[in-house]
């Protein structure tokens, strides 16, 4: 999925409210810039799915507290979907346990709503350059995680892939087939697929994409 239209060059957003007033709050800050248009609004997290198959977005803004289904299910379920589908995290809570479980469920970014008109457009725009947006609560969250880890002794995660992974890792992500990385690597087919599924399995990633996009941010090839 691009990151705009090719009609009209906008960032295509699926705004998702339980509350008419704050979709209409946020609508406004929206499509007042050049670059952001709203092409979709929901009532709850089951809708904002329905929608996003419908209206194929680029941005999913999501507040956690919804009806049918909250903002973090509807992030799971969309970040399933549409891996390619940006997602922000929109809510008034300041809560830590939200903000770890918005990373984990996919999100991009996660804007409080007390200060939406100050960083949501600049969140959208992070969000399609793939670029993280917290607000600097969040950012002292993470650091004081970090040094709780440090203080009980905690070692950093040990590297989850073997050398032989990276290798099959950076073929796959420049787009190589599994016959041309067996060639290559002087192994077999079956070998490299059995690599590839670990690889999935090991990061927790689901398809060639998530592969490649891990491969970017660990460096092995350029974006």
């Amino acid at each position: 999925m691009s990151d705009t239209t090719p009609m009209t060059g906008k960032t295509r957003i699926l705004l998702a409210d339980d509350h008419a007033l704050v979709r209409r709050g946020v609508r406004l800050i929206l499509d007042s810039e050049p670059d952001l248009a709203v092409v979709g609004e929901a009532g709850d997290g089951a809708e904002a799915i329905e929608l996003a198959r419908e209206r194929r977005p680029d941005l999913a803004i999501l507040d956690i507290a919804m009806p049918r289904l909250t903002g973090l299910q509807a992030a799971r379920e969309l970040s399933r979907l549409q891996p390619d589908l940006r997602i922000l995290i929109l809510t008034m809570y300041d809560n830590e346990q939200y903000f770890f479980e918005a990373l984990r469920a996919g999100a991009n970014g996660y804007v409080l709503k007390s200060v939406a008109d100050r960083d949501l457009v600049e969140a959208c725009r992070a969000a399609m350059r793939d670029e993280p947006f917290l607000y600097p609560g969040a950012i002292r969250a993470l650091i004081r995680d970090y040094l709780e880890r440090a203080g009980r002794g905690e070692s950093p995660p040990e590297r989850p892939i073997t050398d032989r992974e990276e290798e099959v890792l950076k073929l796959i992500a420049e787009g190589h087939s599994a016959k041309e990385i067996a060639g290559m690597l002087h192994i077999s087919v079956k070998t490299v697929e059995r690599h590839r599924a670990n690889l999935l399995q090991k990061l927790g990633l689901r398809d060639r994409l998530q592969l490649t996009r891990y491969a970017i941010r660990a460096g092995l090839i350029e974006p």
